[in-house]
């Protein structure tokens, strides 16, 4: 018995919508990210609905288990807050890593070259330590 009988409608409607809502956009993410050709691009689709995705999934946490225990619970909160603390600085750092990863390795079609922001020189420069002949 795990209480879920005992819920009111007024909550269990938003808990399922909310349930559903989630791991669509969840989903949506891990759609996108098998089927984007590039890796800057396949890191926008999990980057971003991820984190929508997982406010909806504890937001559903915190009103279903509100509802259950008759006060007000907030774990959730400070999960969420962590998650949107976390998973852009996360996100913007494995794309620096990835950008800096095709430059040392002169990659010109892997896209970290598109925009024109980074340029690979065409000749390694003498004084960089790392770089061979």
């Amino acid at each position: 018995m795990s209480g879920l009988e005992y819920l009111p409608g007024w909550a269990a409607v938003p808990v399922a919508l909310l349930l559903v809502l989630g791991a669509s956009i969840v989903l949506i993410g891990a759609l996108g990210l098998l089927r984007l050709p590039t890796f800057y691009q396949r890191i926008h689709g999990p980057a971003i609905t991820i984190t929508l995705g997982a406010g909806c999934l504890l937001m559903a946490s915190m009103l279903y288990f509100t509802v259950a225990k008759s006060r007000l619970v907030i774990h959730e909160i400070i999960i969420a807050v962590f998650l949107l603390m976390t998973a852009p600085v996360v996100s913007m750092m494995i794309m620096r890593a990835a950008v800096y990863r095709d430059l040392r390795a002169r990659k010109h079609d892997a896209g970290a070259t598109a925009g024109e922001v980074y340029v690979i020189p065409d000749e390694p420069d003498e004084g960089v330590p790392g770089q061979r002949d």
